[in-house]
């Protein structure tokens, strides 16, 4: 039997389960379980990581599992890293994955996440090119909240949210950019969505 379906068959995990704890699509594991594709490098070792095997074993290169493994499974979740948002896309189906983030257990309990890499310099010197911000999924934000916005239907930007009476500023950290106004009416008609709250910030060096 394929090694990773009999380990996930042991540890009484169904293929979705299995999927979102490890940042990947139910249809990648079937490909892994039916011989189909090979995990990357870096997908077998969370797989391992997971398990408590070792990645010798998971595929299947060494019949002892803990012979150099970690002896504990993974701590958290692995969530996908997005290079963009772009409109009208549910982040559940955009295909552009550049990464691939770990997030604890805890975290991961209290809603859907997804990473998003910087782009631009308008969140400077805070938040620069490369790095990355974890975002919890949700459609409203408080007042002072860092938050994803989709604006007119270009890609999505990182920006701070001030409440206003009848409208939201989006505000940059990096003065040298203007705070952007948007009214009940810009927001109605753009639109301008609240994808997520960022949450954290992975910085890149």
């Amino acid at each position: 039997m394929n090694k990773i379906r009999a380990l996930r068959e042991a540890a009484n995990k169904p293929q979705k389960e299995l999927a979102i704890d490890i940042g990947v699509r139910q249809p990648t594991i079937s490909d892994w379980e039916a011989g189909r594709k090979d995990p990357s490098t870096k997908n077998a070792q969370k797989l391992a990581s997971y398990f408590g095997v070792s990645v010798d074993y998971l595929l299947g290169r060494d019949d002892e599992p803990f012979r150099g493994a970690a002896l504990q499974s993974s701590k958290g979740r692995w969530i996908p890293v997005l290079g963009d948002v772009a409109a009208g896309i549910p982040i559940d189906a955009i295909e552009d994955i550049v990464d691939y983030e770990e997030i604890p257990n805890e975290m991961a309990k209290s809603g859907e996440f997804f990473g998003l890499r910087i782009k631009g310099d308008s969140m400077l010197p805070v938040m620069k090119t490369g790095d990355v911000v974890i975002v919890r999924k949700q459609d409203t934000v408080e007042d002072g909240d860092i938050a994803v916005v989709l604006v007119n239907g270009d890609s999505a930007t990182v920006k701070k949210v001030k409440i206003v009476q009848n409208g939201i500023y989006l505000i940059p950290f990096n003065t040298a950019f203007a705070p952007m106004l948007y009214s009940q009416a810009d927001i109605d008609s753009l639109p301008v969505k609240i994808l997520g709250r960022v949450m954290e910030l992975r910085a890149k060096f």
